[in-house]
């Protein structure tokens, strides 16, 4: 994922399902912010590449199991930063090794864009 989050400049993965993972340099405790481009600043004036379910997954050190830290939907009518809560579960309270999967998108069928995914603790 890259600093510069011009327009077109993104991460982008084929088809409407992806996902990454993300290493921190030290076990935390977490919230999650999605960034995508707002309608207004798209060359085509939509944003239908922009990631619309997404989960969080927290992964044990050893890398086998992954605790469901959030499901969100990023609204494309919202702004462009958004940021989702954990939710409130038995679950360690903090992790180093972050998954975040896109289950779909806002009906783009050839690619999906993320362009900045900021993990705070």
């Amino acid at each position: 994922l890259q600093e510069d989050v011009s327009i077109g400049n993104c991460w982008p993965f084929q088809g409407q399902q992806g996902q990454v993972v993300i290493r921190l340099p030290a076990r935390v405790n977490l919230t999650a912010t999605l960034q995508h481009t707002l309608d207004e600043a798209s060359p085509s004036g939509m944003v239908i590449s922009a990631p619309r379910d997404v989960s969080a997954y927290g992964l044990e050190e050893n890398g086998k199991e992954e605790i469901l830290l959030a499901k969100f939907t990023y609204d494309v009518a919202g702004t462009s930063i958004q940021t989702f809560p954990l939710k409130k579960a038995p679950f360690p309270t903090a992790f180093s090794v972050i998954k975040l999967a896109v289950m779909s998108n806002w009906e783009n069928p050839a690619y999906t864009c993320i362009y900045r995914v900021r993990i705070h603790g």
